[in-house]
């Protein structure tokens, strides 16, 4: 039971450290350059674009490492 918290915790730290790096990376972009962007529709989406980001990188790497057999 205890290594299911653990995985859990594992899986929450990794899915916010990928979240804050792609919204790191999208601002790094900045996109308002390229699309016309309203003030709070553009933050929005630059937001989401990073959940969405940051959470298929998250779930691909934890996927690896939960898979690799032990030795």
């Amino acid at each position: 039971m205890n290594s299911i918290g653990i995985q859990a915790l594992i899986t929450l730290i990794t899915y916010f450290l990928f979240i804050a790096m792609a919204f790191w990376s999208v601002q790094e972009i900045h996109i308002e350059r390229y699309i016309p962007l309203r003030d709070m529709p553009g933050k929005l989406l630059i937001v989401l674009v990073s959940v969405a980001i940051g959470y298929g990188c998250s779930s691909f790497f934890l996927s690896v490492i939960f898979n690799i057999p032990c030795l």
